[in-house]
């Protein structure tokens, strides 16, 4: 798989989520200082919904150019299957039934899933349990990991 087309593609990815949520805390900005949308009596709140909406969006904004930051300066890593796994590593994952599952550890925008080369391919940051699990096996290891409270087996199949 050619990581660098990937990484070009998160990073895209990553701008238009970015993007879309300056538009969207536009919006909010806009109703929230609406004229029309002034208190009439104590009992009408829109206007104040409205700021406190705005607000929560002005803080996804500020951490999708976060996120935009720390992965235009996160730095490409190739794996070989004796490399133990940490950030920068795309992983392969397989269950029991041999359904597979392609795992990029990132430093950021966790639960991100992008469509490359023919697969789906997951962000996750080692915060999360499964990227815990993974954290420092290779390639042939069994980890298990509890999804709702239910204990899942993988085995890790490839790591690039």
């Amino acid at each position: 798989m050619d990581k660098t087309q990937l990484f070009m593609q998160i990073q895209n990815q990553l701008e238009r989520v970015f993007e879309s949520a300056k538009a969207a805390a536009q919006r909010a900005y806009d109703t929230a200082t609406d004229e029309e949308n002034e208190a009439e009596n104590k009992y009408d709140t829109l206007g104040l919904e409205a700021s406190y909406l705005a607000h929560g969006q002005s803080k996804r904004v500020a951490e999708c150019e976060s996120d935009c930051i720390k992965f235009n300066k996160f730095q490409l890593t190739a794996f070989s299957d004796d490399d133990p796994i940490s950030i920068g590593a795309l992983v392969c994952i397989e269950d029991a039934s041999g359904t597979e599952r392609y795992l990029l550890i990132s430093p950021v925008a966790g639960g991100l899933s992008i469509s490359f080369e023919g697969v789906v391919i997951t962000l996750i940051t080692m915060s999360s349990p499964i990227g815990q699990s993974l954290l420092n096996h290779v390639v042939g290891d069994d980890i298990e990991v509890e999804v709702r409270k239910v204990k899942k087996q993988f085995q890790i199949s490839a790591i690039y």
